[in-house]
């Protein structure tokens, strides 16, 4: 399960799907240097998302 205290680099390491639902968002973390250090949370509110919506499709 996708939680919201995980980081970018670890969603992208255990979904393989990921990239192109982050993508669909417009978070261009795939290729980010952050992401390795970024929580979802953060990087949904850096990025003005709703978190529950992102969490709800990384978690389909």
């Amino acid at each position: 399960m996708i939680t919201k205290d995980l980081t970018i680099g670890e969603v992208l390491r255990i979904k393989e799907n990921a990239p192109q639902i982050l993508m669909n968002f417009g978070m261009g973390c795939v290729v980010c240097p952050s992401s390795q250090a970024e929580s979802i949370e953060d990087a949904a509110k850096v990025h003005g998302l709703n978190l529950e919506e992102l969490l709800e499709s990384l978690n389909k």
